[in-house]
């Protein structure tokens, strides 16, 4: 039977991800940065007698012809994933460094910047960061421009890494391009400004909360990111004890009362309450959340975003939806008196308010109402329990080895009436784990449930000191007693514990 020379088109091509192929052919073997940016074409590998071609758009017909007969020999067609395409071509492009085309005139700025920021070689540089972070699970992407160069960070599990850096004549152009997207005005450099992007990644539906500051060199952009459709984590997969849990369960059967979670910004507040909200989520109930942003879309639930510009606070949203006949309101966060008082007003006739507050531990919740101007008498008559909780990074389960404690870190653990043979671990870095020896985060908690004794100290004014030695007395287990069980599960490590806790 005769050979078959022709290519045929229509037959699926076999995906390949361009990390299989580093070092990828450069210089005279490779085609030039332009003909890649532009056909979406990258030669994969190549030796005497066939030639590996790395594909974007598959359908192009007229492309693969002409590469067929530009190359003279075999060649093998491959598909490559879009969006790893365009990371690798913004890493080129950023490498090749770009001449700045601002002028000195004012009135030709807005123009330049705006022609910069559309320019596609940035358009691929900002994506591919926003692909990266989303990629490697990252919350915060920090853009930083110095006086001599750029960096990009990522928040990852809590902690900042440097990813990369970018050529300090390109900052003007990438603050633009993000400005655009978040329909800000790309002339202020002055003043800080705030704005949102939505992007679509595959199935993913990304929110990013954008917030822009002047600084002495430039200006420091921080963009938060929500993924819209992540699946929600579900509370027994939280790193709550099942005594706890119970505990937290049960409190929030009641029909109604005040239920607080409490915390720093980032200790996964939101995600508890979302997770809590979605266990009660049922047909017999409504359920009404005011947050800002919304962090997970679940069916079923009624969810209001806030927007200041418009007016749309926590306090002026909580006044109409108490016309709305919820039995569940989730308040976002309770930051000022109007909000505070809303909440108990809310609790006190016949619903189960939910919300957040920033405290270092689940008690002082009591103190800051008070200060918020709630009274005493209503705050011990709506208050149900109140949840404190951090995030500590957890151990890479795939290096994770035995270690020696430091004589510090065995006196931490004397306190606490543990063994000093009781066996302790670290993860030591692996590729899993990107070489940190952590691999996601786990969560400490920390609960009280007002009982009848409670009620009592929270009208007479006692002091919050005093209410913890009670609850302590009553088998509340503190943020750092919950830290230590987790370090000796082998969870996570006494440096993590110190560090969200201790410290």
């Amino acid at each position: 039977m005769e050979e078959i020379d022709d290519f045929v088109y229509d037959l699926p091509m076999v995906q390949v991800s361009l990390s299989d192929f580093k070092p990828l052919p450069e210089g005279d073997k490779q085609y030039p940065l332009e003909y890649i940016e532009n056909n979406g074409v990258i030669r994969l590998k190549e030796d005497d007698d066939m030639v590996f071609v790395g594909v974007v758009d598959t359908k192009n017909h007229t492309l693969l012809e002409n590469l067929k007969n530009f190359h003279k020999k075999r060649i093998i067609f491959c598909a490559v994933d879009k969006n790893e395409f365009s990371a690798f071509l913004s890493e080129r492009l950023a490498a090749t460094g770009m001449e700045s085309e601002l002028g000195d005139k004012p009135e030709n700025e807005k123009i330049l910047l705006d022609k910069l920021a559309n320019d596609a070689p940035i358009v691929m540089l900002v994506n591919s960061i926003m692909i990266e972070a989303i990629r490697k699970g990252a919350s915060d992407i920090h853009i930083e421009g110095f006086d001599d160069e750029v960096y990009v960070r990522y928040r990852i599990d809590g902690h900042l890494k440097t990813i990369s850096k970018i050529d300090k004549d390109r900052f003007a152009a990438v603050a633009s391009r993000l400005k655009i997207m978040a329909n800000l005005n790309i002339m202020e450099k002055r003043l800080p400004q705030d704005g949102r992007i939505s992007v679509h990644l595959g199935d993913d539906e990304i929110d990013l909360r954008v917030s822009i500051i002047p600084i002495s060199n430039g200006e420091s952009i921080v963009l938060r990111l929500f993924n819209k459709k992540r699946t929600l984590i579900k509370l027994d997969n939280t790193g709550f004890s099942k005594e706890i849990l119970a505990e937290f369960r049960l409190k929030c059967q009641t029909p109604n009362g005040l239920m607080l979670v409490t915390g720093p910004t980032g200790s996964g507040k939101t995600t508890t309450l979302s997770a809590i909200l979605q266990e009660l989520n049922s047909e017999i109930v409504k359920i009404i959340t005011i947050e800002d942003p919304i962090e997970y879309v679940t069916k079923g639930i009624n969810q209001i975003q806030t927007n200041e510009r418009i007016g749309l606070t926590f306090d002026t949203i909580l006044r109409r939806v108490l016309r709305q006949d919820p039995n569940i309101i989730m308040v976002g966060e309770i930051r000022d008196s109007d909000t505070a008082d809303l909440s108990m007003r809310a609790a006190l006739t016949g619903h189960l308010v939910f919300s957040t507050l920033h405290t270092n531990d689940s008690v002082s919740v009591i103190t800051r109402l008070r200060n918020m101007g709630i009274e005493p008498y209503l705050l011990a008559a709506v208050l149900r329990g109140s949840l404190a909780q951090r995030l500590v990074r957890k151990s890479c389960e795939h290096c994770r080895e035995l270690i020696k404690p430091t004589p510090a870190q065995i006196g931490l653990l004397t306190r606490f009436k543990i063994p000093k043979n009781t066996p302790i671990y670290e993860g030591k870095g692996c590729d899993e784990c990107n070489g940190t020896g952590y691999r996601g985060r786990i969560g400490v908690f920390e609960y009280f449930s007002v009982d009848a004794e409670v009620e009592e100290m929270i009208i007479k004014g006692v002091k919050d000191s005093l209410i913890k030695e009670y609850l302590v007395s009553k088998g509340m287990k503190s943020l750092l007693a919950d830290g230590i069980d987790k370090i000796i599960k082998g969870d996570t490590t006494i440096a993590e514990v110190e560090r969200a806790v201790a410290g």
